[in-house]
């Protein structure tokens, strides 16, 4: 008699991590997302989108070559002042819609303890509305430092109500400190 070994099905997980922080000691500007798409978790990159504006707008705003390679666009980044995170630590999500994170499995990243080593900070700019709303309800009750914040257009493909020139414009007036 021949027997088969059945294997349980493997069970289907859309848990993803977010990044580290990127930034310097003396940052004045934070920039968070909500936590990175499939393509930027796929390279371990911030905006690894190829049609994700930020880097083009960064660049422009900041005054660095988009060109760059990554390492150098997060340097000139934290040269300017500007450091990048995103609100959750973790959640289950799949594929890359802010709109498909399971409220459930939310784990925000600690911003106390960030903004703590980080007191130079006085603007916090969301990149989209999700990460303004997922920020303004999971962490801000939790923090009692004051800060500026301001709430941006996503710079997501995703985000094509708003034109290239209309992110530029108010993402300018955000990161000039």
């Amino acid at each position: 008699m021949e027997h088969r070994v059945t294997l349980a099905p493997t069970e289907r997980t859309d848990q993803v991590w977010g990044f580290a922080p990127v930034a310097a000691p003396d940052a004045r500007v934070l920039v968070l997302g909500s936590m990175p798409g499939v393509a930027s978790l796929k390279q371990a990159r911030y905006y690894a989108h190829p049609r994700n504006a930020f880097w083009p707008i960064a660049a422009q705003v900041l005054g660095f070559d988009a060109g760059l390679d990554y390492a150098q666009r997060l340097q000139a980044l934290q040269a300017a002042g500007v450091a990048l995170w995103d609100v959750l630590h973790a959640c289950e999500r799949p594929g890359s819609l802010d709109a498909d994170i399971r409220r459930d499995t939310l784990v925000p990243n600690d911003f106390a303890s960030f903004l703590d080593r980080h007191p130079a900070i006085t603007r916090i700019c969301f990149n989209g509305g999700k990460a303004a709303a997922l920020y303004r309800r999971h962490v801000l009750p939790t923090l009692d430092r004051s800060v500026d914040y301001v709430d941006l257009p996503s710079t997501s493909p995703a985000h094509a109500a708003a034109s290239f020139d209309m992110k530029l414009a108010a993402w300018r007036r955000a990161l000039t400190v």
